[in-house]
């Protein structure tokens, strides 16, 4: 299970994350694809409110294919198509990881893979 800080000489974090994640010797370590907006029929959603909560959902259901828990995240990278996104981004993401803190990134980006798609969501995880 990873253990999270915030050590002292920086910075309180910003948001709900940690500055550090450690990851204990002999931990296997899951690198899982970049998440995105899509229903498990393959739907792609219509607002940035669905689509986060379809590609946290999708997070959430990789790791528990892999018996995993939200405490497990080590690091989550987020790429949204645009900054006013971020207050459903973080709805999404405590739906469903919880009060977890992982090591975050947030990138906003002119556009992803396909044009209909708003969010990624690109997660480490380590058991």
């Amino acid at each position: 299970m990873p253990t999270f800080s915030n050590p002292k000489g920086v910075a309180p974090p910003l948001g709900p994350y940690s500055h550090c994640a450690v990851v204990t010797a002999g931990s296997d370590v899951f690198h899982f694809a970049g998440q995105v907006g899509v229903s498990p029929d393959g739907t792609v959603a219509k607002t940035i409110e669905e689509q986060a909560d379809y590609a946290f959902a999708n997070v959430a259901t990789l790791l528990n294919a892999n018996n995993l828990a939200p405490a497990n995240v080590v690091k989550v990278l987020i790429y949204v198509t645009d900054r006013a996104y971020h207050d459903a981004v973080i709805i999404a993401r405590r739906k469903h990881l919880g009060e977890t803190d992982p090591a975050p990134a947030t990138f906003i980006i002119c556009e992803l893979a396909f044009p209909e798609l708003m969010i990624e969501v690109d997660v480490t995880a380590a058991g």
